[in-house]
């Protein structure tokens, strides 16, 4: 049995999905992403948009964040360390640097005892165009 169209199936289905978070602005779900990829004809399985969205987690091309009712969202990352702001209605993400936080986490972290620390740290609110509306 060849698996060679299989793998390239999925390939193909993994672009997809790499090309429209390339597209989209800000976190979206996987449900969400699946959508869109349907809306487009793309023929890709929900399976396959989870699985590539784990994938990219764990190269480091891709973050996940959970929103406070629980839902996870995707988007493709900088590469270098940030924190996000993101907003809990619409789920835009904002990338943002935090020298003063990377100092508190080491004093923190040297005060009691541990090295080779590493910290996330995702601040949520309500975007400007979201506060424009009551909520």
């Amino acid at each position: 049995m060849n698996s060679m169209p299989n793998a390239t199936r999925s390939t193909r289905q993994r672009g997809e999905v790499l090309a429209l978070l390339q597209e989209v602005e800000g976190a979206r779900s996987a449900q969400q992403l699946y959508l869109m990829l349907q809306e487009r004809g793309a023929k890709v399985g929900l399976t396959t948009v989870y699985r590539t969205l784990q994938l990219l987690v764990d190269a480091g091309e891709a973050d996940s964040t959970r929103l406070p009712g629980g839902e996870q969202l995707f988007r493709l990352c900088s590469r270098t360390h940030h924190h996000h702001l993101i907003c809990r209605q619409c789920g835009k993400t904002v990338e943002v640097a935090g020298p003063a936080v990377e100092k508190w986490a080491d004093e923190v972290a040297h005060e009691h005892g541990f090295t080779d620390v590493g910290h996330t740290i995702e601040i949520f609110g309500r975007c400007a165009e979201c506060s424009k509306t009551p909520g």
